[in-house]
This record gives C-alpha cells, structure tokens and sequence, in this order.
C-alpha cells in the first residue's frame, strides 16, 4: 500500500457489513478513507509505505539526535547528504522492536560521528512510512468505517430507543485502546 491508501480494502468492509451489492460503495469507500485518515491523526503517524526513497528536512533534536517520520528500510537511505553507515548512524528503535514486538519502523537517529548543528535543517532521504501495516490498526480502521456508515442511522448521536431512554453514540474505547501503542507524542524542546 502507498502513503495515503486506506488501511482495509472496500471488500472488507461490505463483507463486515453484509453488503453484495455495489449501490453503497462510493459512500463506503469514502468512509474508509476517511476512518484511515483519523488513525493517521490520533497516532500521529503514516502506516503504509513508500517504495522511493525521497528526501525531507527536519530540525535536529540536539547535537546528536535526530527524529524523524517513519522510515521502514536502510535502502537509499541518506542522512545530511551521506549514506547510511551503521559506524556513523544509529537507528531506533533498535532492532525495530518496541515492547518485544518486532515490525516498527525507524523514527530516530543518533550521529555516533558528527555533529547535527552543523546544520540549520538535516535532509533525510528514505523510504518513508511501515514495511507493513499493523494488523491493529487495520482492524481500527475497518471498525470506525462501520461505525462512520452507521451514522446515517444515528441523527445527532442517538442511535435509538431503549427502555430506559435514548442511546446515544460514544467514542470508541476499544479502538482508542487498540491504537494507544502505535501513538507518536509530539516531543517538547526547551
């Protein structure tokens, strides 16, 4: 998949919602972009990939580090105009693991061999964004479709009826949680 692309396919999500026909695919295949978009908002962060390497300019962190978006390959890979050395560039995460689970991409690098202010912005050329897509977000994505389709059944929130009085929509918990590893906080600098 491309940066942009949607996290799940319109035949996943007619299959979730029982649909054979193809009437509501243009309202289907909008709401899915538009779930996929609000993943990449709340973890602040691409999931697909790029498979060119292009570069883009970030300010250093400090002397020695450097963050940056995701990268998924060292391939191409060229930091303030020299190519990637492991001697030189420390990447991490390292390994490309967090909490023991293996696939993340790259989004620091430490210069074991030079100095980061030399610069007023570094350039980075990479190939941007997640080798794969984690089966976690996917997942979140295809859900807040169904539910952004379900909408149109739920006027200002209130889905219906109930004995005790009327239903209303909430934020999705379930989701938020399945997404909360894969957050990017934005970093403070003093």
């Amino acid at each position: 998949m491309a940066l942009g692309d949607p996290y799940g396919t319109l035949q996943d999500l007619k299959d979730r919602l029982s649909i054979v026909d193809t009437d509501d695919d243009a309202e289907l295949t909008s709401a899915l972009a538009a779930a996929s978009r609000g993943v990449n908002r709340f973890c602040n962060r691409q999931f697909n990939k790029t498979t060119t390497a292009t570069g883009r300019q970030f300010d250093a962190t400090t002397a020695t580090l450097l963050l940056v978006d995701d990268f998924h390959t060292t391939t191409d890979l060229v930091v303030d105009g020299t190519a990637y050395d492991s001697s030189v560039h420390v990447l991490e995460p390292l390994n490309g693991m967090v909490d023991g689970e293996p696939g993340w991409p790259y989004w620091r690098i430490r210069n074991a061999g030079g100095d980061y202010t030399t610069s007023a912005t570094v350039t980075v050329t990479a190939q941007w964004g997640w080798a794969e897509v984690p089966a976690s977000v996917t997942e979140a994505a295809l859900i807040t479709a169904m539910e952004i389709t379900k909408l149109s059944d739920a006027p200002f929130g209130v889905q219906g009826n109930a004995e005790m009085g009327l239903i209303r929509i909430r934020e999705n918990h379930r989701i938020s949680s399945m997404l909360a590893p894969y957050r990017r906080r934005a970093v403070a600098v003093a």
